[in-house]
């Protein structure tokens, strides 16, 4: 009986690791999003605008809307896209991005305001690029520390 209340325990607990995981690892990336947003729309603001009023909360939201946008909407983006970007060598990929930057720009109005495709596309890359070195470089790490 003992045993058996022990497991249930581990198991609960290894639960709530994954989900803190989960939890933290959403956070570094959203806070990471919003960094880069509102570094853009200082250096380019004529090309991509976040209103100065407020900087760092609709940056915030800009990229808890990314965040939920990539796990919800951008999965079946990339299925429809999939032939496309097949021909093209993964070339078309980061277009998909731009497409989610262009809703979140349509949700939140003039409080976030894109202009052209350039400057999103360059958004879309560093963004691919920042998700690549907060996993390697943060996210990872604290994964293996946790599992310890």
């Amino acid at each position: 009986m003992v045993k058996y209340i022990m497991k249930v325990i581990i198991k609960d607990e290894k639960k709530n690791i994954v989900r803190f995981n989960r939890i933290l690892e959403w956070l570094i990336h959203t806070i990471g999003y919003a960094l880069i947003l509102i570094c853009i729309s200082v250096l380019f603001p004529k090309s991509f605008y976040i209103n100065p009023a407020y900087y760092g909360l609709f940056g915030l939201i800009a990229s808890i809307l990314i965040s939920i946008l990539n796990q919800t909407i951008k999965p079946i983006i990339v299925l429809f896209t999939l032939p496309i970007t097949g021909i093209t060598l993964g070339i078309f990929y980061p277009f998909i991005n731009v497409f989610i930057l262009y809703i979140v720009s349509f949700i939140l109005g003039n409080n976030f305001v894109i202009h052209g495709i350039f400057l999103p596309f360059l958004i879309a890359i560093i963004i691919s690029v920042m998700n690549i070195l907060m996993d390697e470089l943060i996210i990872k790490p604290i994964l293996e520390r946790s599992k310890k």
